[in-house]
């Protein structure tokens, strides 16, 4: 994504923690309308965002208050907190901040967006400020920035990943190994970093893997007992010999998991399928064997390390006078 010139100051309503609040009914987000539709046009669910930021603030107050702010803070003090990047890497979950924000702020507040998420950021950039009462920025500030390092750490992981692979047709690509409650946002922060989504959940594709085979006498019946039971869900079956490609291939399968297979193996099993479905490097693969896996013609590499061992991306939050 290209960088994003700094605009103009955005009023939003205070959030979903009054009366007003949409969370918990299942039907309508309590965040401000605009806010709620940029984090849907971005692939995600405004609610369940709003649910993640009342689970993150409820977990940070406990059932009370910030002691310390409500102790040093004039009540109607108002500043302003800037996130700041404290090292280069790719941003991403700054509307969620926002979310954050929204669901704390008592008032209007305002925000000041300087970069977008998917954009590649310096050390020292100026990415989100936000005008709101002192006392909502500081209780906002670590669960905000919890989120948004989180998440820009892995975009800048899979943006790594993503650059070895340019030229190539091989896309990396993520697993289910996310943070239980982030999954969402955490395949969000991979698209940002310019990889793609795996499946989101058991539901919506199928994985036959070792355990399953076993489960079924065999790979192929393990393939055949999914696609009867369910024909119009997509069937990728994980191999690791070369029987089991010529094998789940000529079954029928729709993707092919090629799992610790060598930069050879995966090359022969390239010319065994010949287009006949689509494959998946896994296992053995490094940044720096990625590009040679990409070049034998598969057509993603699954990287479970982009969601599960991916460190934050340092970014600060800076308070100044409002003025």
């Amino acid at each position: 994504m290209s960088s994003t010139p700094e605009l103009p100051l955005i009023e939003q309503n205070e959030g979903g923690c009054g009366d007003d609040c949409g969370c918990g009914e299942g039907e309508e987000s309590g965040l401000d309308p605009a806010l709620a539709q940029l984090l849907a046009d971005a692939g995600l669910d405004p609610i369940e965002v709003e649910d993640i930021a009342h689970m993150a603030l409820s977990e940070d107050l406990d059932g009370g208050v910030d002691v310390t702010t409500a102790a040093t803070v004039p009540e109607e003090a108002e500043a302003v907190a800037d996130f700041v990047a404290r090292e280069a890497g790719v941003v991403a979950g700054l509307r969620i901040a926002e979310a954050v924000f929204s669901v704390v702020c008592t008032e209007a507040f305002e925000v000041e967006r300087h970069a977008e998420d998917g954009d590649k950021v310096e050390a020292g950039q100026l990415l989100l400020s936000v005008r709101a009462r002192t006392r909502d920025l500081l209780t906002a500030e670590r669960s905000a920035l919890n989120i948004v390092c989180r998440l820009s750490g892995i975009a800048t992981a899979t943006r790594r990943w993503a650059d070895v692979l340019e030229g190539t047709k091989a896309k990396v690509r993520d697993t289910r190994k996310t943070t239980p409650g982030l999954r969402s946002l955490e395949k969000y922060a991979v698209r940002c970093g310019g990889g793609v989504n795996h499946r989101m959940s058991l539901s919506d594709a199928a994985l036959v893997k070792d355990n399953h085979v076993i489960a079924a006498g065999g790979v192929a019946q393990a393939f055949k007992a999914v696609r009867e039971a369910f024909p119009d869900v997509p069937v990728e079956v994980e191999v690791d010999t070369m029987h089991q490609v010529r094998e789940v291939v000529d079954a029928g399968a729709d993707l092919i998991l090629l799992d610790n297979f060598t930069v050879p193996e995966t090359e022969e099993a390239v010319t065994i399928v010949a287009g006949r479905a689509v494959l998946e490097s896994s296992g053995r693969l490094t940044l720096e064997s990625a590009r040679a896996y990409a070049e034998t013609g598969v057509d993603y590499l699954a990287v479970g390390a982009l969601t599960h061992s991916s460190p934050i991306l340092d970014i600060g939050l800076d308070l100044r006078e409002a003025v």
